[in-house]
């Protein structure tokens, strides 16, 4: 059964409300660091923790400052008295802004780990289940040597092992602070301000910047989530294509009651794997806006901002539904070992050619000569004549090399499952 999405944290990340309370939480962080050099009172220091905003205040401000900051800032000093003067001491928009919205993504970030490490562990399941589950691999769609479901399930899971790890390090680059004051020169705003302040808000000061950290931060977090978002669009592209109906190796949760066509009730479709193959396009295409925004006029334009209020809380919100999707569909999935037994013997046999292929080459056969005498007969088996071991029997050119005995032996699905247990141990599965 899939489970219904309730994950309410990314969206509180990325509210209007969470975004104005964050800036307060910045300004007043300075007005801290400012205290703490011996600047601000202890009396108005403690006015100021108090500080508050109207929302609705700060709309009618907004009409006519037109700029968010100072409508901000107006509703914010309504609630203060003479100690307002104190806020935004020395500071630009932008080191309130910047520095709120890499508490944005240092959270979202988190949360985004929180739904990697889900992911995982459903991967990790599914490849034990199946270490052993045989199937056809595929390459350029076509049958080509056995392989098992478990192992197809490693390869993911090692793939968003990889995910995670880089997810960690661009959480690293983004979760930082600027406050240097206007074009970054410090000239208002000591550095041991920018230090303290951003110590308290748990954020690294950025060693440098202009008015503006610097974007190039920012296309490497949103650029991550697109390489994710491509990860969960390749497995899912799996399944949809196992789950054809000629296939039908694997298949989404399918829920009682739930209908897959307005016209056709027989209709089970894979539509979360398709929604997931979707976003990824989406969440594609936000990566690329976020490396526009890396080449600003001079110290800085506004450029940017436009496209990140919309790239960088889209691109999260999707990537986080994804990845719940994407779990769920692990969770629930449906996997028909007898289908794949049946489409592994679709081809007669083909199948183990290269194990013929090695065997004629053992017997001291060059590699030429047992690549024809072997794509002869497989040639054969495509046209709908005969079993593939059947054909090989006949052939005088591979029974006078190769006994009955010697032939049948080279038909057995066992051979490619002897090192699994091999891969499982270094990828460390075998514990479970």
């Amino acid at each position: 059964m899939i489970e219904r999405y309730s994950h309410p944290r990314m969206k509180k990340v990325w509210t209007e409300e969470n975004k104005f309370a964050l800036w307060l939480e910045v300004e007043i962080a300075v007005c801290e660091a400012w205290a703490e050099i011996g600047e601000i009172s202890g009396e108005d220091m403690s006015k100021i923790r108090k500080a508050s905003f109207s929302p609705e205040r700060m709309e009618e401000i907004f009409e006519v400052t037109h700029h968010d900051i100072t409508a901000f800032l107006g509703s914010v000093s309504q609630s203060l008295g003479v100690e307002s003067r104190y806020l935004h001491l020395g500071l630009t928009s932008s080191d309130v802004m910047d520095t709120a919205q890499g508490l944005q993504l240092k959270e979202a970030a988190k949360i985004l780990e929180e739904d990697i490490a889900i992911a995982i562990s459903a991967l990790e399941d599914k490849a034990i289940e199946h270490k052993y589950t045989i199937m056809a691999g595929r390459t350029h769609g076509v049958h080509a040597e056995p392989i098992t479901l478990g192992l197809k399930m490693a390869l993911w899971l090692e793939e968003m092992k990889r995910n995670a790890h880089r997810l960690a390090a661009a959480k690293e680059v983004i979760s930082v602070g600027k406050i240097s004051g206007a074009v970054g020169t410090h000239a208002t705003v000591p550095h041991e301000v920018e230090r303290l302040a951003c110590d308290r808000l748990g954020l690294t000061a950025v060693p440098v910047s202009s008015q503006i950290v610097q974007r190039d931060r920012y296309a490497q977090f949103v650029t991550t989530l697109a390489l994710i978002a491509s990860s969960l669009e390749k497995f899912a592209t799996e399944i949809r294509g196992l789950q054809r109906t000629e296939i039908m190796e694997l298949a989404e949760p399918f829920e009682l009651g739930q209908t897959g066509s307005s016209a056709m009730p027989h209709k089970r479709n894979p539509e979360l794997c398709e929604r997931i193959c979707g976003l990824a396009r989406l969440v594609r295409g936000y990566a690329l806006s976020s490396m526009e925004n890396v080449p600003l006029w001079h110290e800085r334009d506004i450029s940017h901002s436009s496209a990140e209020r919309v790239i960088l809380p889209d691109s999260c919100i999707a990537l986080d539904y994804m990845l719940f999707l994407f779990a769920s569909i692990m969770k629930g999935l449906r996997v028909y070992p007898e289908n794949m037994r049946r489409n592994l013997e679709i081809t007669r046999g083909l199948i183990f050619s290269q194990r013929v292929l090695l065997a004629l080459i053992n017997k001291g056969v060059i590699r030429e000569e047992a690549y024809k005498m072997v794509q002869d007969n497989a040639m054969r088996v495509w046209e709908g004549e005969d079993d593939f071991l059947n054909l090989l029997k006949s052939d005088e050119r591979i029974s006078n090399l190769l006994s009955l005995s010697e032939l049948e032996s080279l038909f057995d699905y066992s051979y490619y499952l002897k090192n699994l247990d091999q891969i499982f141990e270094v990828l460390g599965l075998n514990k479970h």
